[in-house]
């Protein structure tokens, strides 16, 4: 059986992504409601009842609400780090199957390695994560300010990469619902990252591994799918390359399954 990769639903309001092979099935981040991750997973052919386990990139809400209803009647096992884990404790008032790594380590979970690695975000202590399976790779980079070099070749060599493209400058500049020291937040190395920024990441990695990209955690206001997926077009054309697949993941409906 191959390798599948589905995002659930990525925005602003929450962001959910499934991945499965033969013998593992999980969550990487639970930021939809329960109720939502479970219809979604229904239009898979999925159920909750199957996950093995929940992997965290960080404690923020649109990242984790809906742990606490899944954990309740299924007590699924969360990968996090000592920190995320310490924030969830003390936001969630809930008991947690907390399965602990240390950013920077590997761990296993059934047939899957899951490598992390630190990504520059406002968060206790947020991570990437690089899951690779028998036939590929799979690199989560969502909420990080900045792709730097470290984070990039963290995820070398994946086949498919989900990848944050939040904000088009000129319309995050141009917003007049933000104050600016929000926008200032959003710019920062450690808030979100632009079309360009995305862009840019995408053909540093373009080595030939890399076949599909699905771009995520798009701002409602301040980015539309057609510009995110423009801007990194027009980047890869510039450089003739012309073998990755680039899609859009959006806040209400789940995206089409990347087989690895």
């Amino acid at each position: 059986m191959p390798t599948r990769f589905t995002v659930l639903g990525s925005g602003s309001g929450g962001n959910a992504s499934y991945l499965e092979t033969e013998q593992t099935r999980l969550l990487i981040d639970a930021g939809l409601s329960g109720r939502q991750i479970r219809q979604r997973l229904a239009r898979l052919g999925r159920s909750p009842e199957t996950l093995d386990g929940i992997l965290l990139t960080h404690e923020h809400t649109d990242h984790t609400q809906g742990l606490k209803a899944l954990y309740a009647k299924l007590e699924i096992p969360v990968y996090c780090n000592r920190l995320t884990a310490d924030e969830l404790r003390f936001k969630m008032e809930t008991r947690l199957d907390i399965r602990q790594f240390v950013t920077g380590e590997p761990f296993e979970v059934g047939d899957m390695v899951a490598e992390t690695f630190p990504v520059p975000h406002d968060a206790q202590d947020p991570v990437g994560f690089h899951v690779k399976t028998a036939v590929g790779g799979v690199g989560v980079l969502t909420d990080l300010g900045q792709a730097t070099r470290l984070v990039l070749e963290r995820v070398r060599g994946a086949s498919t990469l989900f990848l944050e493209a939040n904000y088009d400058l000129n319309l995050l500049q141009e917003d007049t619902r933000r104050p600016w020291a929000i926008k200032q937040r959003i710019m920062s190395r450690h808030g979100h990252l632009s079309n360009n920024a995305a862009a840019e990441a995408v053909e540093t990695l373009a080595d030939g591994t890399l076949r599909h990209v699905t771009l995520g955690h798009l701002s409602r206001d301040c980015n539309t799918p057609e510009i995110a997926r423009e801007t990194v077009a027009e980047k890869l054309a510039q450089s003739g390359i012309d073998t990755i697949q680039i899609d859009i993941s959006t806040q209400a409906e789940i995206t089409e399954t990347v087989t690895l």
